[in-house]
């Protein structure tokens, strides 16, 4: 009769070590998922603060160049030769 009592006492030690085992298992797949998923929303946050990197400099090249536009002489000066033109442009005729 102790014989069984003792079998049983350790079966139900046994299911429940396994259960224990089960639930830190599952504890630490569920952690590791959340590590995952946060290393995903970092890499997306990286590259999206990349991208808006690139498009401010974008945008501030495009500022200067409109800045740079608007204070350019519209018209030639006295010597009849447009400033806007660059200097290969000027040479070229007189090389020729």
């Amino acid at each position: 009769m102790q014989a069984v009592k003792d079998k049983l006492h350790d079966m139900s030690e046994m299911r429940k070590a396994k259960a224990e085992a089960k639930a830190e298992e599952k504890a630490e797949k569920d952690i590791a998922k959340a590590r995952m998923e946060v290393a995903h929303e970092v890499r997306l946050a990286k590259e999206a603060e990349a991208a808006m990197g690139l498009h401010v400099a974008k945008a501030g090249q495009k500022l200067v160049e409109r800045e740079a536009a608007k204070h350019e002489p519209k018209q030639p000066d006295a010597s009849g030769v447009d400033p806007r033109q660059t200097r290969l442009e000027t040479a070229a005729p007189l090389l020729c």
